[in-house]
């Protein structure tokens, strides 16, 4: 499940949670766990074709688009990604794929569909590997810890 091959135009992440995939799936699927970890989500139920938005706390606040594609309790999650702002909005896609390992779980992240022939895609694309690896990560396993 884990061998993904490597693609430039993705950032790929992975951490291991002491939790089982139950805790970890909640934190990722439940609206006010998900507001602790990632930002507010707006209309989100982990149900394949709802679409939700992400409250961005940012410097002007936004609201980032949403759509979910894949729900496979426990184990897979995977929504679009769209960034309103500009003049061709962006649309990736996050892909979180949850697997047991002994007692924990083993997290994968997989945030894709970066046009590594733009620049601003270019700078996009290795904005969100340092803002998911050094924040949103660490987040999230601290609000499964605290489950």
């Amino acid at each position: 499940m884990f061998d993904i091959e490597r693609d430039p135009s993705a950032v790929e992440l992975g951490v291991f949670a002491p939790q089982p995939p139950t805790v970890v799936w909640r934190a990722l699927v439940e609206p006010d766990l998900m507001q602790s970890w990632l930002s507010r989500p707006i209309g989100f139920e982990p149900v394949e074709g709802t679409s939700f938005l992400v409250e961005v706390l940012s410097e002007p606040p936004h609201h980032v688009a949403c759509q979910v594609l894949t729900v496979v309790p426990r184990t897979r999650l995977v929504y679009t990604w769209t960034d309103p702002r500009g003049d061709a909005p962006a649309t990736w896609t996050v892909d979180w794929h949850l697997e047991a390992q002994g007692r924990g779980t083993r997290v994968l992240l997989v945030f894709s569909g970066f046009d590594m022939n733009d620049r601003i895609q270019k700078m996009a694309r290795n904005a969100v590997e340092r803002g998911w690896r050094n924040q949103v990560l660490p987040s999230l396993l601290a609000s499964v810890a605290s489950l």
